[in-house]
Parts: C-alpha cells; sequence; structure tokens
C-alpha cells in the first residue's frame, strides 16, 4: 500500500482556448484521494470547461491528465467512465419523460441475451440509494419529481456505474436550503467510502462547511490552492474576485411611499397539479421598498410570478399595477410597467441562439431608437449592447455577436439583469436573480436593486437563498403551500424563526381569524 500514488486525479498545465477566449491558461489541479476538493472561481473563470475537459466532453490544446500516478488520455465521456470519472452538470442530462430508474441506467443497463434485467438495476439502485441516503422513488418519471430529486438522481447515475471519482458542477444553484443541508452529507458520506469530490461552486458557506481544500481559478488563469480550515471567506473572495469584497448588503433604512403593486384574493391555476397553487393571496408592493417573498421552492412561488407577469391565467382575485386592474391584461401590457428577471434564464430569460446584443433589446426593438420604418438600426442596436455589457460586466468570447447559449450561466444572468434594469419600469420582480453569480457579481447586483429601490421603484423579490432574504429586504412574506404564512420585518426575526414558518411549523394568525 506504501506505493500507493497520493494524488487520485492530477491535471497538468491544462490548456483550453475558443474562439476569442482562453478559457484555461496552464492550470494544474491535484485531487487526494478521499478528499473533497472544491474549484472556486467567478462566473466564466473557467471551472466548468476545466471539468469538461477532465469528464472528456473536450479536449484540451496542451497539458497532460494522470490517474493513480499514470498519464491518461479521456477522448470522450465514456473513456471517463471507463476511468471511474462521473460527472454531474449544472443543467441537469435527463430524460424528462423517463422513470428515476430508467434515467439512472441509461447507457449501462444489464441485458440477458438482449432482454433488460430491470429486476437487478432495482435491487443494485435500492441498495445504494439506502446506503448513501439518497431518496428517491425509482418509479416517478423526471418531469414530475423536484430539482433536489433529479439532482438526487444524477448523483445515482454515478454510483451505478461504480464511480471513484465524481464531478459537481455547481450542485446546489437549484436546491432549497435543506436540500443543500441533504447534500453536504451526502458528500460527506461519499468521501468516507472512499469515494474522492471534485466540487466546483462559488459559493463560500458551502465551500467552508465541506471542503478540505480549495483551488481557485481567476480569468482562466491558476491563483492558488489552500486548505479550507487554514483559511476565511473574506480570503478566498479576495483569491476570486481580485479585489476585497463587500460580503454584506449596504443599504439606507427605506422610504416606502406608494402602492405600485396591489394584489388582492390573488388565485394561479397550476397546470401541473391540476388545482390552484396560489390560495387568496393578498399584498402590496410599496414604491421605494424591497418586498421579497421567502420560502422553499415549490409552494407557489412561481405561479405567483406567472400569475403577475401574465405568464399562468390567474383563477380568482385582483392584481392592479400602477392604479390600472391588469388581471386580464396581456402579458406585453404587462411588461410596459415592470421588468421581470425570470426564474429560469434558459425557458423564459432568453433566446439561446440570439446574440447577445440581440437579447438585450429583446423588448425594445421596435422603440423609435432601434428601428426606422420597421427595419432595426443594427447600429444604435450595436451601441447600446456595448454599453450595458461595460456597465454590468458581462463576460463573454466575442462580445456583442456572442451566441447567449455559449455564455457561462452567470454572464447570462447578467445580460437578463442589465436588459430589464435599464428598461427602467415603476416596478421590478426579480425571481432568484442571484442564481448561479459569484461573490463578486452578486454584491453588484444587490447594490443594483439597491439603487433602484432608493430611485423610487418598487422591488418584488422571490429568493430561496436564505442570506439574501435576510440582507436584502424591507419587508419579508413567508409562502407556505400556496398561502401567505407571515410577514416579519428583516431585523426582528432570525433565520431559525423564519425557517420553521418556511417548513409550515409555525404561521401567524390574520386580523379576525379565531384563536
Amino acid at each position: 500500500m506504501a506505493d500507493t500514488p497520493e494524488y487520485v486525479i492530477e491535471m497538468l498545465h491544462i490548456t483550453k482556448e475558443f474562439p476569442g477566449i482562453k478559457a484555461n491558461d496552464d492550470i494544474t489541479l491535484q485531487l487526494k484521494r478521499g478528499e473533497i476538493h472544491a474549484l472556486l472561481g467567478e462566473n466564466g473563470a473557467g471551472k466548468s470547461t476545466l471539468m469538461s475537459v477532465l469528464f472528456g466532453l473536450y479536449q484540451p490544446e496542451a497539458g497532460e491528465i494522470r490517474k493513480d500516478g499514470k498519464t491518461v488520455e479521456i477522448r470522450d465521456p465514456n473513456d471517463a467512465t471507463a476511468l471511474g470519472i462521473g460527472m454531474v452538470h449544472q443543467h441537469f442530462k435527463l430524460v424528462d419523460v423517463f422513470t428515476v430508474l430508467d434515467n439512472i441506467i441509461l447507457g449501462a443497463e444489464t441485458t440477458k441475451m438482449g432482454f433488460l434485467q430491470k429486476r437487478e438495476a432495482r435491487k443494485k439502485v435500492q441498495e445504494l440509494s439506502e446506503r448513501y441516503g439518497l431518496k428517491v422513488d425509482l418509479d416517478a418519471k423526471i418531469e414530475d419529481v423536484t430539482v433536489g430529486m433529479q439532482q438526487r438522481t444524477e448523483i445515482l447515475k454515478m454510483l451505478y456505474r461504480d464511480n471513484e471519482i465524481l464531478i459537481f458542477d455547481e450542485p446546489t444553484a437549484v436546491l432549497t436550503p435543506q436540500e443543500i443541508d441533504d447534500l453536504m452529507q451526502i458528500m460527506k458520506n461519499l468521501t468516507r467510502e472512499g469515494k474522492s469530490i471534485l466540487f466546483i461552486s462559488h459559493k463560500l458557506n458551502e465551500i467552508m462547511a465541506v471542503a478540505d481544500r480549495v483551488t481557485v481559478l481567476r480569468k482562466g488563469r491558476y491563483v492558488g490552492t489552500v486548505n479550507t480550515a487554514d483559511t476565511s471567506k473574506q480570503e478566498l473572495s479576495n483569491m476570486m474576485v481580485g479585489r476585497p469584497v463587500q460580503l454584506e448588503v449596504v443599504k439606507d433604512e427605506a422610504k416606502p411611499g406608494e402602492a405600485v403593486l396591489s394584489v388582492r384574493d390573488l388565485c394561479v391555476y397550476s397546470p401541473l397539479h391540476k388545482k390552484d397553487a396560489v390560495h387568496n393571496v393578498s399584498f402590496d408592493v410599496r414604491a421605494g421598498e424591497i418586498l421579497c417573498i421567502a420560502g422553499i421552492d415549490g409552494n407557489g412561488q412561481s405561479e405567483l410570478i406567472y400569475g403577475l407577469t401574465g405568464m399562468e391565467k390567474i383563477s380568482g382575485g385582483s392584481v392592479t399595477l400602477c392604479g390600472e386592474d391588469i388581471t386580464k391584461a396581456s402579458i406585453h401590457h404587462r411588461g410596459e410597467h415592470m421588468s421581470h428577471i425570470p426564474e429560469d434564464r434558459h425557458k423564459h430569460g432568453l433566446v439561446l441562439d440570439f446574440s447577445l446584443e440581440q437579447n438585450l433589446v429583446l423588448q425594445r426593438f421596435q422603440e423609435e431608437q432601434f428601428q426606422n420604418h420597421g427595419f432595426i438600426r443594427f447600429g444604435a442596436v450595436r451601441q447600446y449592447a456595448d454599453k450595458l455589457i461595460e456597465k454590468f460586466d458581462v463576460r463573454s468570447g466575442q462580445g456583442p455577436v456572442t451566441k447567449a447559449r455559449s455564455m457561462s450561466g452567470g454572464n447570462q444572468q447578467k445580460a437578463i439583469i442589465a436588459r430589464e434594469l435599464d428598461r427602467d419600469k415603476p416596478l421590478v420582480v426579480a425571481v432568484q436573480p442571484t442564481r448561479g453569480l459569484d461573490v463578486g457579481a452578486i454584491e453588484y447586483i444587490h447594490s443594483q436593486l439597491v439603487q433602484e429601490r432608493d430611485e423610487g421603484k418598487a422591488i418584488l423579490l422571490v429568493s430561496l437563498e436564505l442570506d439574501e432574504v435576510m440582507s436584502l429586504s424591507d419587508r419579508i412574506l413567508v409562502m407556505y403551500e400556496g398561502e401567505i404564512v407571515g410577514e416579519f420585518d428583516p431585523k426582528e426575526i432570525d433565520v431559525q424563526e423564519l425557517g420553521l414558518y418556511m417548513a409550515g411549523a409555525k404561521r401567524q394568525q390574520k386580523e379576525g381569524e379565531p384563536a
């Protein structure tokens, strides 16, 4: 045993280039056996690219990969799997209409004389799920299960293939606080069983809680590797961004004015669940305040926003925006008074095969400044895009002509926020605006939302990040099972107490309700 190499995986001097950008510039990363090694960096720092090289999705221009001290060639993901390397991608690679079990065994099916041996597969998956604490419903279809369960399916997919090296790419970007705690526990269980984990993240709390060592990348280059026991969140954020970062939101006391948005007894029907997902919800959002709707994912927040923005029909109640009843108004009409940063940037935020500049004028191209007698003024569009790209630090390989699809998730998010905030509407609906962003970008987005508030805009924020809820909001409403169960001042409640309301363990009485 004495001659077992210390490192199970070594990526030495890796360089990977794309048109107009060096995504990885001479990067070295060494993973010890049985450790959780975090890969930290800003959006577009090259983290996912480096892991895609290790998983065989990309071929590097230079550098070598070693496994157990021996140089290996990884031409495609099949080579990676044969070497015991598995990957859970940031955007899951699952077949929606297949069951959980079918997704787990897809591509690694046990057959006898050409017939699928599902019973043996089911037994193996059940044993794995019990051993690692990965609770899943094997017969549910992927399209009907929560994001947390989809992720467990991806992890089981790796374990089913007996992978020893597990890559998690931004695994907590779409999870609730409870699911994140569960995942951290699962990762620790996996390393106890001798697995080695590479964990891509830019959430400093999680890295400090779960990783043994951290390698930091900045703008495609290697900055350094440190032991988490010997560092701090502030030090890591400085390494990652290259400057001191304000980790707390700085804002003055709110000065709320008139109600911009008034919602009364709102009900919204959910086609997925075949019933109302929002029940008799009433609230106001006033000019000059940030009202946050907090809750565990799947408690009606998405449907509430769909109802307000016109993406789903309202089945009861009324919505008034800037004094006008918009309950039955079109999406386009509502958009004249509100900016909307949507929850799903791919589905509802961007046209992925359009260029960045086209995406930045999606709702404005018919304005006079961008068209002349129905013909688009491309020069004006380019000029406007360049202005927003610089102001919001949107990074992409080919600037305004970059296809939105090829940009990193965080830079796609920045593009949406740039477009929506620049439209200068009285109401900003921001749904998880910092999902998938690094500390530098979060600091900037938070300061922009506070600035919008101070200029008299009404901000309706929906967030699953409790730190964000507590630090950014002026008032908090908690949603549970489609109802508002409490209204709080963030200065007068702590995270634990808020968590009880979010889990449905407590609720405030409404005026006039029997005790």
